[in-house]
């Protein structure tokens, strides 16, 4: 588990890559600089890991693009000490940029060989999450509830209400929403039964599927 000056070099180009794409959180782009998303990936993809493309993970899912992950995060306006939901794990790449930036990350996994491998991975590369969970991401985690943020990983047919309940008044959702395109969503909790929703632009995920296992 090699990370060389090559791999940072590489590193420090996507960012600016992500800069004149529009990413401005100089904290989300700290992380992307400091990760070595090569260790996330197959190795038969480590002379990519750092273009700014999804690449295929086992279970016939993907890592997300950078530019989709840094804007996911950049939305969450995560500070040292947040309390964030992540509903699809994957490859672990997002959980280790929330971490990165100081939140306590709570990740939920539906698919089993992902679940495994990536709960094996993060103590290898010194990233702990607060809880890895094997479940139905459209359920939350209600006993770990309320959360600052919640961020789902995986293109949603509808907003799940438990992952609304979940949110601090004031935190705030991001959650793609749709079929085969999905809307970028922004849900803002701005009271007991109050949101503000904004939707910011299309991007494709792979679909989040109810109790695949």
């Amino acid at each position: 588990m090699k990370d060389t000056n090559k791999h940072k070099g590489l590193r420090n180009q996507l960012v600016k890559v992500l800069i004149d794409k529009g990413i401005k959180d100089k904290e989300v782009l700290k992380a992307i600089s400091n990760i070595p998303r090569h260790l996330f990936i197959d190795s038969s993809f480590e002379d990519f890991a750092y273009q700014d493309k999804a690449f295929p993970i086992a279970a016939d899912q993907t890592i997300s693009q950078p530019y989709t992950v840094a804007f996911q995060t950049e939305l969450l306006e995560v500070k040292k000490g947040s309390k964030v939901l992540e509903i699809g794990t994957g490859s672990g790449y997002q959980t280790a940029v929330l971490l990165e930036m100081g939140a306590k990350v709570y990740t939920i996994e539906r698919q089993k060989e992902l679940f495994k491998k990536t709960k094996l991975f993060f103590p290898k590369i010194n990233y702990k999450p607060k809880k890895i969970i094997f479940g139905d991401g459209y359920k939350g985690l209600p006993e770990d509830a309320p959360f600052d943020s919640i961020i789902v990983t995986a293109g949603a047919p509808f907003v799940p209400k438990p992952l609304l309940s979940q949110l601090k008044i004031g935190g705030r959702l991001v959650i793609p929403v749709g079929d085969a395109v999905q809307t970028m969503t922004l849900f803002v909790r701005t009271g007991e039964k109050d949101f503000e929703k904004l939707e910011l632009g299309d991007f494709r995920f792979v679909p989040m599927l109810k109790e695949k296992n």
